[in-house]
């Protein structure tokens, strides 16, 4: 990814669904006129999601996911399967092949569509939330699209799209479709929501320490000062070490002051009083997640016991260093504040366990490398489970005292 591009977490999921052989790569291709995804008549092509980035006029940036055949069969497909599955927690948007191929998915008996499986998963897509555009693909080559199209929607309650990905028909249809169905929310979301306005002074401190990119910001740094450019602030800078030198500078106390939440304590302690106070890691929590649950779950730290159990969970798969904030830095403040004998997994990128029962709480990361959905999808789980579910920032601030202090 270039420093120009729109990161990956950013962009509007939509995955594809259906059978093997269906069309489904050949669809990622003609969509974004590349030879993005493998083509093959054999079925099961496609072993794994494959993800491209594109733009679409009127939407802006979007990540495309081919997906395995959902009727792949014996071990390996199986586990295929299984990373179909794990596709879905990130889905802002669905298209669904009905039809499979021109011989795929038709009854043994009646030799009628058979759309068993296709209904089921738009069942999970629903329940989800997650809007479905039903799609009947190959009508270069098959006879039946209308007669089939009529029969998807008597049984879907949905009208699909006809088209011919191989021929690059009813392409534009989809696009529209897309548009119609973009849900309500997306991209509404701000990181700093209503904390500042226009010609509002605010302060970002930034310590660059050990895990700081050498001669570049991290991501919820820069994104963060884009949007404060969008919104028309003024912007100052500076690192721990140089917060009272930058605070006698400036010429009146910040509306607001940003800062990583490592060093919370440290800037809270410093900070005017007139001043608010954040920090990247909670203003992502409520740009990714659900700022409410955090804080409330939240209050579980007071109930742990030495003989609890605990989950880190990093977006990054990055190498930790010494200093490392959920490997090093956060378990220490929790068996400072519990005691040494206390339990803390950590899982990184996309192993996250189903099974969330063992733990007594979960500890999430800023997650800016996820987008919102997949986040949501993970405190779902936790909810559905009745684990708590906080985030390193408003984890650190309570661990602080200063949670009922700060802003999000």
């Amino acid at each position: 990814m270039s420093l120009t591009d729109t990161p990956n977490a950013n962009r509007l999921h939509i995955a594809l669904f259906g059978r093997r052989n269906s069309g489904k790569s050949s669809l990622i291709n003609a969509l974004t006129g590349q030879d993005t995804a493998l083509v093959s008549d054999t079925p099961g092509t496609t072993t794994d999601p494959v993800a491209k980035a594109m733009e679409i006029h009127g939407i802006g940036p979007c990540l495309f996911i081919d997906t395995p055949g959902f009727d792949d069969e014996g071990e390996l497909g199986r586990m295929r399967i299984e990373r179909t599955w794990k596709a879905v927690e990130k889905t802002d948007m669905a298209i669904l092949f009905c039809g499979g191929d021109t011989s795929a998915g038709l009854s043994k008996e009646t030799k009628e569509p058979d759309f068993t499986e296709e209904l089921y998963w738009l069942e999970q897509l629903k329940a989800k939330g997650i809007p479905t555009i039903l799609l009947i693909n190959k009508t270069d080559i098959r006879k039946d699209s209308q007669a089939l199209a009529i029969k998807v929607r008597e049984s879907f309650g949905d009208t699909p799209v006809l088209i011919s990905a191989k021929e690059k028909t009813g392409i534009e249809q989809i696009r529209r479709t897309i548009l119609e169905k973009l849900p309500p929310d997306f991209g509404q979301q701000s990181i700093t929501g209503t904390l500042v306005a226009e010609n509002d002074l605010v302060l970002l401190v930034m310590p660059q320490d050990i895990q700081a990119p050498k001669g570049r910001l991290i991501l919820p740094q820069v994104q963060t000062i884009r949007e404060l450019l969008d919104k028309k602030c003024l912007i100052a800078t500076c690192t721990t070490d140089k917060l009272p030198e930058t605070l006698h500078a400036l010429a009146h106390p910040p509306k607001l002051i940003i800062t990583d939440s490592q060093v919370f304590k440290t800037v809270y302690e410093q900070k005017p009083e007139e001043s608010k106070l954040t920090s990247f890691s909670v203003l992502f929590a409520g740009y990714k997640g659900d700022i409410h649950y955090y804080v409330k779950s939240a209050a579980a730290i007071e109930m742990l016991t030495e003989s609890s159990r605990v989950l880190i969970a990093e977006a990054c798969t990055h190498a930790p260093l010494s200093e490392d904030i959920g490997r090093v830095k956060l378990p220490r403040l929790l068996r400072k504040r519990i005691g040494e004998k206390l339990q803390i997994d950590i899982v990184a990128g996309t192993d996250f366990p189903q099974d969330l029962t063992p733990y007594s709480l979960v500890i999430h990361c800023g997650a800016c490398m996820f987008n919102r959905k997949y986040v949501l999808s993970r405190i779902e789980l936790a909810r559905k489970q009745n684990i708590p579910m906080t985030n390193y920032g408003v984890a650190i601030a309570f661990l602080n005292g200063i949670l009922d202090r700060i802003e999000y």
